[in-house]
């Protein structure tokens, strides 16, 4: 249960990103390892192919640096997805935390 609720913050973590700019899956495996966990390749990358199956972030590819990156950026659907998101942590937090 708690993998579940772990993959739904990060999913939550990439569209907060992704709503900024457009983040690589290696840029999100670099940010969640700068906030303490350790995500591997097999991991993100089915979490960033599911989330744009469901319509949350579409991509491109580009070059960066000379390498060919492929790109993810968050969709309207995305957007809304990010806003309801924050809204109910934000109220299940305030409960559980007591803050």
């Amino acid at each position: 249960m708690i993998r579940r609720i772990i993959l739904g913050f990060m999913g939550l973590h990439i569209l907060h990103h992704a709503s900024k700019e457009p983040v690589t899956g290696a840029f999100i495996m670099e940010e969640l390892k700068r906030h303490g966990y350790k995500v591997s390749p097999g991991t993100i990358y089915p979490l960033l192919r599911k989330m744009e199956d469901l319509g949350l972030l579409k991509s491109r590819w580009d070059v960066v640096n000379g390498r060919r990156v492929r790109l993810y950026e968050i969709t309207e659907k995305g957007l809304e997805v990010l806003k309801e998101g924050k809204e109910k942590v934000r109220e299940l937090c305030k409960e559980i935390l007591g803050d």
